[in-house]
């Protein structure tokens, strides 16, 4: 199955990004604009048609994601120091100062270490790094006082409505990304996509302990769209999907199916297993179920193969919304994590409310990356941890995804 990436920005970057060409299997959708205000509207409109968002950069990436616009993999494409070293020999060639510019949208660390690699001064560099909520008002504006304040010789301008209101003022140039980095983020993403999908065909097996027959069982179970069988110990077995299963029960956060059977039987224990393969699902659910009839009188368990054991009790035994401390033992117990590390975690979160990466759980926890990684899926999967796009920066290779929790 191809994959569908939109591409989203102003029409002369979306058409510099398709003209680099997709992946084998890929199809780019452009997704211009006139002005990264309507980046929000397009997103939502493509939804129905593209797997993944591909952003030409930061700005309406930040604007989209700030609205809650995005619900699938995206990312943006970076501007990397070639990119900047390219415009200021661009600059030098047509006789302008490259040490005396203003500079938007990059990090002024990025901007300083580029230029102390090509052995130019900064002490007259003027950086406005880009921050949610920042206008192409404000950026013309820091360009102006620049100017105005410092004697900038040069304008620089990652944002496209921006340039188009300073270029008549003032020697302007505007960045675009280049053809690496949009090669390289554009398979990242493509990368990430695919690995999403073949998750949700993954198989699903789950087994159903019920201490008497149940003719309301197969109507019970439609919303995971599977199948339903008798298992030689009495037991029943049940066969869906993966996505369908976290369909269902909301990101492993509630099992609806729990509810209906507490109302109808003494006992009932539910264990599904998502495996590699058939044989592995198998094992897992039965593992779960075992688990499940530890726990109490009418419990379920979801338990994957890297280790990830996702208790859920009917909602009558849980309150709606989980808050406070007191909540935190229930929580654990739910997620598979300890009281301690959720603990921590609520910690991480309020001082990172908009959104956290596996290193910043790795360096707050003290625990290697892998661990944090792990830390992270349980709490993905008992839906108190959603991934909100991705954080580029500059860097090369796969970027971090960026999480938003939920504690």
């Amino acid at each position: 199955m191809g994959i569908c990436v939109g591409v989203v920005g102003p029409e002369d970057l979306v058409q510099r990004v398709t003209a680099v060409g997709a992946p084998s299997g890929t199809t780019l959708v452009p997704l211009a604009y006139r002005h990264e205000t309507e980046a929000v509207d397009l997103v939502r409109q493509a939804h129905g048609e593209v797997d993944a968002f591909l952003f030409t950069g930061v700005v309406p990436y930040t604007i989209a994601t700030e609205a809650g616009a995005i619900d699938r993999p995206a990312m943006y494409v970076s501007y990397d120091g070639a990119t900047l070293l390219r415009a200021l020999v661009e600059l030098l060639r047509l006789g302008h100062n490259v040490t005396q510019f203003s500079i938007d949208t990059l990090r002024r660390s990025e901007v300083l270490e580029t230029l102390i690699e090509a052995k130019l001064p900064t002490d007259r560099i003027h950086v406005l790094p880009y921050r949610p909520g920042l206008t192409s008002d404000d950026i013309v504006s820091f360009h102006r006082t620049a100017r105005e304040k410092h004697d900038t010789k040069v304008a620089i301008s990652c944002l496209g409505s921006a340039f188009h209101l300073i270029e008549n003022e003032m020697p302007s140039v505007r960045l675009a990304p280049s053809r690496y980095s949009i090669r390289s983020t554009l398979q990242a993403l493509v990368l990430t996509t695919t690995g999403q999908h073949v998750g949700d065909a993954q198989v699903a097996l789950g087994v159903i302990d019920l201490p008497e027959p149940d003719d309301a069982l197969a109507a019970d179970l439609i919303t995971l769209g599977g199948s339903l069988a008798a298992l030689p110990d009495g037991r029943h077995l049940v066969v869906t999907t993966r996505g369908l299963l976290e369909q269902a029960t909301e990101q492993f956060s509630r099992m609806p199916l729990l509810d209906h059977l507490a109302a109808r039987h003494s006992t009932a224990y539910v264990g599904f297993g998502i495996g590699r393969t058939a044989a592995e699902a198998e094992a897992l659910a039965r593992r779960a179920v075992g688990r499940a009839a530890s726990i109490g009188t009418v419990a379920g368990v979801v338990s994957m193969s890297d280790d990830v054991e996702i208790v859920i009790e009917p909602t009558g035994e849980q309150p709606s919304t989980i808050r406070g401390t007191e909540s935190l033992p229930l929580l654990a117990r739910r997620v598979g994590l300890n009281t301690q590390t959720l603990a921590r975690m609520r910690e991480l979160t309020a001082t990172l409310p908009d959104g956290l990466t596996t290193q910043d759980v790795a360096d707050h926890l003290a625990v290697q990356l892998r661990t944090a990684r792990r830390v992270l899926k349980r709490l993905e999967r008992a839906g108190l941890a959603a991934p909100t796009g991705t954080q580029q920066h500059g860097r090369t290779g796969r970027p971090p995804t960026v999480y938003l929790i939920r504690l």
